[in-house]
């Protein structure tokens, strides 16, 4: 994408009162977000996909001026931009209605790893829930898992630090822009994820991280992850709130319990107690509940012996490169719609092609 396409799409995102879900509403409406910043004030009035209100109050040569600033940031900090047009943007984040339309990334690895767990937890751990913490993730290298977490202080900080220790690619979403990473002192972590991973945000640049802005990251990483894992929080705060996503999402969630009692390990009690989260006490558990132990026949064995429908073929092809997937991701992938792809999955299960795992995944058998 060229500089000038580029700006009009970033400066989508600095119109008030503009946010992801209308952003995409207008590009599928107006063929792109240039014609959104060419087309007549009348015309717009006519779109199905902006308010009266929005357009009352709009200054798109304001918008275009911070986009113009924002693309000098971009360019001078070697920050990388992507579009959820783009194939390299992270897919998972695609199966929520609100994913950003732009993300800025600092990365050296794919934003699509075949299997992600997403690691929370309180900011101020006990040796507990950080013991636990370590001799977890160092469990996890055989399992070609990519770590994601908040950069935030605490469990964050851990989950990143021990998958560099134990060569884990880690993705940290941040809530801010690149300028000011917080915390300030996870400014040289947040240079070696780039190195083994990445770190991405939403957020323009020169944006603080304010408290509007970390439900906002929370939802990104319930939707990056394959399933997310709580270590310690009280019964409110924001590891609750990206565990309630991960269920909105259908992402499996798994939490390590503590002693009835401490508050510190309350919001984990709570989550398994209310059956929003597996009991975790050990990787062993993540592979059992995941599928990710489970062994696949090759295809090539299975296809010529059973009669297949070329809808059926896509189903398996699909699950041979990506092990236990979850029928949203299925449905995303290939397009089809649930009712008939459940109908599907069915019938390959009772032809002993197909298994069902916990969390409405599947996987080959």
């Amino acid at each position: 994408m060229t500089e000038h396409n580029w700006l009009y799409q970033i400066a989508l995102t600095k119109v008030d009162g503009i946010g992801p879900i209308t952003a995409k509403l207008l590009i599928d409406e107006l063929g792109s977000a240039q014609a959104f910043f060419e087309e007549s004030e009348s015309r717009l009035r006519k779109t199905q996909s902006i308010s009266q209100g929005v357009i009352r109050n709009l200054d798109r040569e304001l918008a275009l001026s911070l986009a113009e600033t924002e693309w000098k940031h971009v360019t001078a900090n070697q920050i990388k931009i992507l579009s959820y047009q783009d194939p390299e943007y992270p897919q998972r984040l695609l199966n929520i209605p609100d994913a950003p339309i732009l993300l800025y990334v600092k990365t050296s690895t794919t934003l699509n790893p075949p299997r992600t767990i997403a690691i929370v937890g309180t900011r101020q751990p006990t040796d507990y829930g950080r013991k636990f913490t370590e001799q977890f993730i160092a469990s996890c290298g055989e399992l070609g898992l990519t770590i994601v977490s908040g950069l935030a202080h605490g469990i964050d900080t851990l989950a990143h630090r021990m998958s560099l220790q134990n060569n884990i690619p880690t993705i940290g979403f941040m809530g801010g822009g690149f300028e000011k990473i917080y915390p300030a002192i996870n400014r040289p972590l947040a240079a070696k994820m780039q190195a083994n991973g990445a770190v991405i945000t939403e957020f323009g640049f020169n944006e603080l991280p304010g408290r509007e802005n970390f439900p906002m990251r929370n939802r990104l990483i319930a939707a990056m992850s394959d399933a997310l894992i709580v270590i310690e929080s009280k019964e409110k705060g924001g590891s609750m709130i990206t565990a309630d996503l991960a269920n909105q999402y259908h992402k499996d969630v798994f939490a390590l319990p503590g002693r009835v009692g401490d508050k510190i390990s309350a919001g984990c009690n709570l989550l398994i107690k209310q059956n929003k989260a597996h009991l975790l006490d050990g990787v062993k558990d993540l592979e059992y509940i995941m599928g990710w132990n489970i062994r696949k026949v090759a295809t090539q064995m299975t296809l010529p012996i059973l009669d297949l429908s070329e809808s059926e073929r896509s189903i398996v092809t699909f699950l041979e490169h990506n092990e236990s997937s979850h029928i949203d991701k299925i449905h995303f992938e290939l397009k089809m719609p649930i009712s008939s792809l459940s109908s599907l999955l069915l019938g390959l299960e009772f032809k002993g092609i197909v298994r069902a795992l916990p969390g409405k995944c599947y996987g080959l058998n």
